[in-house]
């Protein structure tokens, strides 16, 4: 790798304007360190999701999720902490890195930090660019250093451009030995959940002929709302069925309750209950059979999203079944997966009892719902798609770093 003269002269300007070396409240976990710089929030979502499928196959695996120091990082889950990383400064690169010894870095999109870099390629830390945007790969107050861009995107191993027009930036500025490969844009997605095989075939068999739609992941205050959409469903297709899946089975008495006041045919599926002819709402208070559901219905209302607080549910679960997605206004967690499939005629948004209504009656249409679910599974297949590459790429980087030590 050839001496590049910007970059020396600005890690130079780094060392002469040192700030105090940051201190990390913290601490570093034990195992296995992935860390993953997210560009912007988005990218921070597809992370978490990351980290999640990354836990699944390296139990003790922990990811570093790390923004700019003018952002604010998510909140920390399951596999996931988070932290804004210090100004860029050689001193504050290397305490980053002598803090945490991470074993991979995984940096998306592109606002390439100088010494970050420089130092994590000086201790030979494997790093791959992942979901490289064009716009993101220069700086404006680079143009003091011409060479900084190709001396950095050179640091990295391997480079997945999100589009042909960026790996042809990336090939324009050089990237040195780095493979430079057009992967596609890094979306969220999800893996098919399993599901009883004989429950599937009875209920289908039981079920055939009936139009079923499924609101998951409910808050009981939203409760009201649903039900009042089933009731004028219902005079147009007598014979739906609603099938409920409480946010927290735990609460199915009280779903329960409600169901009785109102007056609803009903069925317990925590009891061992199959559904009968005259069934009108199916309430599936258990937390283990979600593929089920989102096989059986052909449109699926996201709950925790008609109401505010929660802050909506990943719409990539119904996507990965080819199930048509519903969704109310409050899914700030999951803002950009939903416009990526409100974008792709693959998710609606209702706001009351009322427009749930229209667009489960409109769903009905074997051909409308059908539309929908291919455009949601095709959306959440490509991002599956390149999520598994990238997984891929961790686990065989981190054998390799667990073998030399």
């Amino acid at each position: 790798m050839g001496r590049s003269l910007s970059l020396a002269a600005y890690l130079a300007y780094s060392r002469r304007h040192i700030g105090p070396v940051p201190e990390f409240a913290l601490s570093r976990p034990a195992g296995e360190l992935v860390w993953a710089h997210a560009a912007d929030s988005a990218r921070a979502d597809v992370l978490v999701h990351l980290a999640e499928r990354l836990r699944q196959q390296r139990s003790g695996l922990t990811v570093l999720l790390t923004v700019s120091a003018r952002e604010t990082p998510p909140a920390p889950s399951g596999p996931v902490i988070t932290l804004a990383l210090p100004e860029d400064a050689v001193n504050a690169a290397e305490a980053f890195l002598d803090h945490f010894t991470p074993a991979i870095c995984l940096w998306t999109g592109g606002n390439l930090l100088p010494a970050m870099i420089s130092c994590a390629d000086q201790r030979g830390l494997p790093m791959f660019l992942i979901d490289a945007e064009r716009d993101l790969l220069i700086r404006p107050g680079w143009r003091w250093f011409p060479d900084l861009p190709r001396a950095l995107l050179s640091r990295f191993t391997l480079i997945m451009a999100r589009d042909e027009s960026t790996a042809q930036e990336i090939r324009r500025i050089g990237a040195g030995e780095a493979e430079i490969a057009v992967s596609g844009a890094l979306m969220e997605g999800s893996a098919a959940l399993p599901f009883n095989e004989s429950d599937f075939r009875e209920l289908s068999a039981l079920l055939r002929g009936r139009q079923v739609w499924l609101a998951v992941h409910l808050q009981h205050r939203e409760l009201d709302i649903v039900l009042r959409a089933h009731r004028t469903v219902s005079k147009l297709a007598h014979r739906a069925l609603l099938v409920i899946v409480p946010a927290d089975s735990s609460r199915g008495d009280m779903f329960a309750q409600s169901l009785e006041t109102g007056g609803w045919r009903y069925i317990r599926w925590s009891d061992g209950q199959f559904p009968e002819e005259t069934s009108q709402v199916l309430l599936a208070d258990t937390c283990t059979d979600l593929g089920l559901w989102y096989r059986l219905a052909a449109t699926t209302l996201m709950g925790s999203s008609l109401q505010s607080g929660p802050g909506g549910r990943d719409p990539n679960e119904p996507a990965a079944h080819g199930s048509a997605i519903l969704y109310g206004p409050n899914v700030g967690r999951h803002l950009s997966s939903y416009s990526r499939f409100a974008e792709a005629g693959a998710a609606r948004i209702v706001r009351d009892a009322d427009t749930l209504a229209g667009a489960v009656t409109r769903l009905i249409a074997p051909d409308q719902s059908a539309a929908m679910a291919h455009a949601a599974w095709d959306v959440a297949s490509r991002g599956a798609a390149v999520t598994d590459r990238v997984v891929d790429l961790v686990q065989d980087t981190l054998d390799v770093v667990g073998a030399r030590r």
